[in-house]
């Protein structure tokens, strides 16, 4: 007999609202969690409840896995991902953009038909309590996760909307609408002055009901597989024994996962010392993430303290046409010096603009690194390999350079930092700049990508079902196959919403 009707792993963006709604749906949940379990939002250290703060996000907090990775040869950085209830929900900056109608037709047309705009929208109307258009019917007024957009900006937020205005720039006033790309407001998930992850949307409301128990400290090392069937999951603590697993673990931890479980490509397996359970070569293999690089500049005067770091952001097209607001430029309000608690950037005063391409067209790999489940896997994200890529990132910064130099904050900026004008006009010199300051959004998705029998790579069918396995199920970003062109957290939340309906279905 199964102890559990499912076995969860991962407490993260998706894992909680998978958990609880399978919950709700009268099975019996256990959701696991290598890293601290918080049960109410009180509980949860004052770093990661305060919205205007990602302390959490550095090195060597006990809430962040700490990961490394690749961006281009000789160009290893940071890979922050959560390790605690709410996962990386909780170390955010509460960036809630869904996933643009473009994104999700591009999945449908590919052979995923119940991932379309149309099908996923439920979800997430289910997931929000959207304060500013929770009344229009692409939206949620009742949802469990918060979603409002900052009512008092400031000065420099006002000035930025208006430098995307002067260049031709659309307002979007609703990011979430799947309207056009152009230049609005970021939905926040934070209520009452505090970031809500998704262990305080999801789970807190439902502790001590009956159908879901969360065990946090539980390090899963491999899924338990029986003649190609999941009897259960191996820990740290021993074996548990349920009818059916999914992982939720991550686009690194649940790809990680399969391959220590003996499912991915049988010369990787071979190679670390891991049995093949099932060959499946899309295990980690071209993964998408978005490439990165900040634009520093100097404020004209001092900056007031304990704003929100993210008011506004700019979706545009690069030349060419070919993808819609493949372009994002973001600016922070607040030094990083500040939001992490610690130095970064030439000067504690700096301010910058994330530069972002959302359409990449570079692939990147995850690989074992070794039998051993405590050593990472090796994330190799082969950045700029396509020249279209560095083009456009080119395009990218020279926008975020105009936008400096518009009238409208021509008042609060005293200069940018670290970017010469030569720099700026010549290719080479740029590209040479962007690799030597190359960073990564963290939106990894597509380790685990979702398929059609016919698609050589894809990893799990549109229901999730892992190939080659049964009882096996994957729902994370993992499963997209690719990133959408927008940050993924919004769209993780759906997917463990769209997880469950599709399970208890």
């Amino acid at each position: 007999m199964m102890e559990w009707d499912v076995v969860v792993v991962g407490a993260g963006t998706s894992g909680c609202p998978l958990a609880a709604r399978l919950a709700d749906a009268g099975r019996r949940v256990l959701l696991l969690e290598a890293g601290a379990d918080h049960a109410l939002p009180a509980d949860f250290p004052p770093e990661l409840r305060d919205p205007a703060r990602m302390a959490a996000a550095v090195p060597g907090s006990p809430a962040n896995w700490n990961l490394t990775g690749t961006l281009t040869p000789g160009r290893t950085v940071g890979v922050p991902r959560g390790r605690v209830v709410g996962g990386s929900s909780a170390l955010n900056a509460g960036y809630f953009i869904r996933g643009t109608p473009a994104d999700f037709d591009g999945w449908a047309a590919a052979g995923n038909d119940l991932w379309s705009y149309e099908r996923v929208l439920p979800s997430f109307r289910r997931l929000e309590a959207d304060a500013d258009y929770g009344d229009r019917p692409e939206h949620g007024s009742d949802g469990p996760v918060p979603v409002a957009r900052t009512a008092d900006p400031g000065p420099l937020a006002e000035a930025f909307a208006g430098a995307a205005a002067e260049l031709g720039f659309p307002e979007e006033p609703d990011k979430n609408a799947g309207a056009g790309p152009g230049y609005g407001p970021v939905p926040l998930t934070t209520a009452g002055g505090m970031r809500v992850n998704t262990a305080m949307a999801y789970l807190s409301p439902r502790r001590g009901r009956p159908g879901l128990t969360v065990r946090g400290g539980a390090h899963v090392r491999r899924v338990l597989i029986s003649h190609t069937r999941t009897t259960g999951v191996e820990t740290s603590d021993g074996v548990i024994r349920a009818a059916e697993v999914v992982l939720s673990a991550g686009a690194v931890g649940s790809a990680h996962l399969l391959l220590l479980s003996g499912i991915g490509p049988a010369d990787q397996l071979r190679t670390a010392g891991v049995d093949v359970v099932a060959d499946v070569s899309g295990v980690g293999a071209d993964f998408t993430d978005h490439p990165n690089v900040y634009v520093g500049y100097r404020p004209a005067r001092p900056l007031p303290p304990g704003r929100l770091p993210l008011h506004g952001v700019l979706h545009a097209d690069s030349g060419g046409g070919r993808r819609s607001g493949d372009l994002e430029v973001l600016p922070w309000l607040t030094p990083f010096s500040r939001i992490t608690g610690g130095p970064a950037g030439p000067s504690a005063d700096e301010l910058v603009l994330g530069v972002g391409l959302q359409r990449e067209d570079s692939r990147g790999r995850l690989s074992l690194a070794g039998a051993d489940p405590l050593r990472q896997p090796r994330l190799d994200y082969r950045y700029l390999t396509a020249e279209s890529d560095r083009r456009r990132l080119r395009e990218g910064v020279r926008l975020a350079a105009e936008l400096l130099r518009t009238r409208a904050l021509r008042p609060l900026v005293a200069g940018r930092t670290g970017l010469p004008d030569d720099v700026l006009a010549d290719d080479a010199a740029l590209d040479a700049w962007v690799r030597q300051r190359l960073t990564t959004a963290i939106h990894l998705c597509g380790t685990a990508r979702m398929g059609p029998a016919a698609d050589p790579g894809a990893v799990v069918d549109q229901n999730l079902r892992v190939r080659g396995v049964s009882g096996l199920r994957v729902a994370d970003t993992s499963v997209l196959p690719r990133a959408p062109s927008r940050g993924p957290a919004a769209t993780a939340v759906m997917l463990g919403e769209r997880a469950a309906e599709l399970m208890t279905a």
